[in-house]
């Protein structure tokens, strides 16, 4: 089961590549409600695909029932409800990975020793499980690096696995804690 953070939501609608994760995921894919409300807060082509994606029962909304973790997380990590409700959600349903692109929600899933996966990684492995061919992949990848925050240095190293033939493998796409 993995859960799925605003920020990892959103930008694999942008680019177009998060329906065709979700449908191709093997296991159950949830979201906190926060998740829901900032996804889906404004009238976007991206917030209409995710709600398509909860209403088919692609994505599982479900609420993070620990408040006090929730808060503590918000302080001590320095993140907003959202990504504090997707590691808590991921802490109570025991859940195999959060998919989140926020540092400190990376920090906080290290921390407590939650395996966690990027959309850079997702990307990379939709690729790999020819879901999209390179062309396509290394159009998306240059996408995603002009929209997200990631240094020049992980695109030109992502670019290099896909013109490679990808060989990302389990282990890249799932960012162990140990």
């Amino acid at each position: 089961m993995m859960i799925l953070d605003a920020s990892t939501l959103i930008l694999l609608a942008k680019i177009e590549i998060l329906e065709t994760f979700v449908l191709n995921y093997p296991e159950k894919v949830l979201m906190p409600e926060k998740v829901r409300e900032e996804a889906c807060l404004k009238k976007t082509e991206e917030a209409a695909l995710i709600e398509k994606l909860i209403r088919s029962n692609r994505i599982h909304v479900v609420r993070a029932k620990n408040t006090k973790l929730i808060n503590r997380l918000m302080e001590d990590f320095h993140i907003n409800g959202g990504e504090a409700e997707a590691v808590t959600l991921a802490l109570q349903e025991k859940a195999s990975m959060v998919a989140t692109d926020d540092k400190n929600a990376i920090r906080a899933c290290k921390i407590l020793k939650i395996d966690f996966t990027t959309a850079i990684a997702i990307l990379i492995r939709t690729f790999e499980k020819n879901l999209l061919d390179q062309d396509e992949t290394l159009i998306k990848m240059q996408k995603l690096g002009s929209i997200a925050r990631y240094s020049r240095t992980i695109i030109e190293d992502a670019i290099k696995r896909i013109e490679g033939g990808g060989s990302y493998g389990e282990k890249d796409f799932k960012h162990s804690h140990k």
